[in-house]
């Protein structure tokens, strides 16, 4: 995926998919890492040169909130860097989908990549998305968000698998987006917090 998984722009490029891919949920001792703050990522190969990102955070703040930041296309420059532009060019509220497109900006190895996704919601739990154009030559995955403390805090699960046509080494691919993924969390933790503290 172009510089753009590298710098973990991935992550936020798959903002949504249309069924659920790899289902997957955080080991004992993932969770341990998780009830300490920590930010946990893996990225493991897969068959065509795809990638399998697992990752996962906890969140003290409801669901509701954290939703709302994923699901609002102007934070997505806040959730991933790389990202230049996020639009909604069409969908249904009242059924619970859409599709969007995510541009991000290239650099001097790497061109610009433009991701077409559709996503499916369930409010407050679950976001699917897949791709439906754009330059990736795969992407299907699903956020899960799961309530922790009585509501109050949310444990945000990710599983995407991904692959474009990317003039690197897979290993190295798979490397930068281990690296970055958890950056994109975090700044999801950032963001989710600074929405419930301004609400209430």
């Amino acid at each position: 995926m172009k510089r753009y998984f590298a710098r973990g722009a991935l992550l936020t490029a798959s903002l949504l998919l249309a069924a659920p891919a790899l289902a997957w949920a955080p080991s004992p001792l993932v969770q341990r890492q998780l009830t300490k703050g920590q930010a946990w990522a893996e990225v493991l190969p897969d068959t065509a040169g795809a990638a399998v990102i697992h990752a996962a955070i906890d969140i003290s703040a409801p669901p509701k909130t954290v939703w709302s930041i994923m699901t609002d296309c102007r934070m997505a420059v806040k959730l991933v860097t790389t990202v230049t532009s996020c639009k909604v060019v069409q969908g249904d509220p009242k059924i619970g989908w859409d599709v969007r497109e995510q541009v991000t900006k290239g650099n001097f190895f790497m061109p610009g990549i433009r991701n077409v996704f559709r996503s499916d919601y369930q409010p407050y739990s679950v976001i699917r998305f897949r791709k439906v154009g754009g330059d990736l030559k795969a992407e299907d995955g699903e956020w899960v968000l799961q309530p922790l403390n009585g509501g109050s805090g949310t444990r945000v699960i990710y599983v995407n698998r991904v692959a474009a046509d990317i003039p690197l080494p897979a290993g190295m691919v798979r490397a930068a987006m281990r690296r970055d993924t958890p950056k994109v969390m975090v700044n999801l933790r950032r963001e989710s917090l600074a929405a419930a503290k301004r609400t209430s």
